[in-house]
């Protein structure tokens, strides 16, 4: 890595993504659920342990399929978080329903799971639970919520790529599960998503609705007599080329995650003391285990101060970005949704979170860097009365 500049992000080959592009070129077959797509859905099946998934051309288009699975329409509403990117919201209002938003936790940054159980009325269908940096959500509680009222459970997994809850990946805990594999998540195909589909009685449905609304897998098994058009969908499929480039990375999943652990151990090592003196908060993670370890944040003191720490970063040739916008105070948002009470943690987040870089390429000379440049930033900063991280 060059020592001039330390992109946010950086988009990587990691081992055979060029010679399986050539090769499904040399299948004669790029169009999508060919030998790489099932090779992929092969993949997420056996090593996160669901039923049954379907690669998406990105998380959008698997909560999109989530949400039409989902059966909600006008009148109709989603409970979720409001600290959450736009897909999620707007998969459900494309169908009509009302997202109801509700406040995260100050711990994970996740939907605050003793909220959602207050917040559930005759009109709601559905849960959405996100996965915020790959940390798993209280999914026991969201779980007993949704059996308790008969809704269904959907996992925004789309930051969550082998995160684990008590042994199950997230992902497959409820009835669906979305993932992304856009060029800044750990596993990525430059666009890219994939349905899980935990809940069986939905699969046959899922197929049709990935397959442009008709019974397209059903005939090519030999399961009936007709290819037809029989209910609602779209063109949900990835290329083949981007399957072909998934897989690659999908074979070095564990080792990309591995690596960016130790890029996160490090940053907290050497971010810890400052921490402790108070000049920023660092994340609150389970036995120093970052899940996947697929973000890491610093939670400033105020926005100015974060607004500055960014230009400073940027003057020493360091990338740090905040994170969402929350949806609630969104135009978008204050037309098609409501929210559940004040969301006060979630728009204190909002101001104070500041994502550092990481990336499979990184090293931890890099990580190493940055934490410098903070330190001789807070060196100009006044101190914190209150310590603590």
């Amino acid at each position: 890595m060059s020592n001039d500049h330390i992109p946010f992000n950086k988009p990587f080959v990691v081992g055979k993504e060029l010679f399986n592009i050539a090769q499904a070129v040399m299948n004669g077959v790029l169009s999508g659920d060919g030998e790489f797509t099932q090779r992929c859905q092969t993949w997420l099946e056996h090593h996160l342990g669901t039923p049954k998934a379907l690669l998406t051309h990105s998380c959008t288009a698997a909560l999109e399929m989530a949400a039409i699975l989902s059966e909600v329409g006008p009148g109709d509403e989603v409970i979720m978080p409001s600290f959450t990117f736009v897909s999620t919201a707007n998969a459900f209002v494309l169908r009509g329903a009302t997202p109801v938003f509700v406040d995260i936790r100050s711990d994970t940054l996740n939907i605050d799971e003793q909220l959602v159980a207050s917040a559930v009325t005759s009109k709601t269908k559905a849960i959405v639970a996100v996965h915020y940096a790959g940390q798993p959500c209280a999914m026991d509680s969201l779980l007993q919520t949704a059996r308790n009222n008969n809704l269904i459970l959907i996992e925004d997994a789309a930051q969550a790529i082998l995160s684990e809850e008590k042994g199950c990946s997230l992902g497959t805990i409820g009835d669906l599960g979305c993932l992304s594999f856009h060029e800044t998540k750990n596993v990525i195909s430059g666009e890219g998503g994939a349905l899980l589909i935990n809940n069986k009685q939905l699969t046959e449905r899922a197929e049709i609705i990935w397959q442009k609304g008709t019974n397209r897998k059903s005939f090519l098994r030999g399961e009936t007599s007709k290819y037809t058009w029989v209910d609602i969908g779209s063109s949900f499929l990835p290329s083949e080329l981007s399957a072909a480039f998934l897989y690659a990375q999908l074979e070095h999943a564990r080792r990309i995650n591995s690596h960016r652990r130790t890029l996160y151990l490090k940053y907290l090592d050497l971010l810890g003391p400052m921490a402790k003196q108070g000049l920023f908060k660092l994340p609150a993670i389970k036995e120093e285990k970052p899940a996947n370890a697929h973000i890491f944040y610093i939670l400033c003191r105020n926005p100015d101060e974060r607004g500055s720490l960014i230009k400073h970063l940027a003057h020493n040739g360091i990338d740090a970005v905040f994170h969402y916008v929350p949806l609630h105070d969104s135009p978008a948002g204050l037309r098609y949704a409501r929210t559940h009470g004040n969301l006060p943690v979630t728009t204190e987040i909002s101001n104070a979170l500041l994502r550092l870089p990481m990336f499979t390429e990184m090293a931890t000379s890099d990580v190493r860097r940055v934490c410098t440049a903070i330190a001789a930033f807070y060196k100009t900063q006044p101190p914190n009365q209150n310590s603590g991280t």
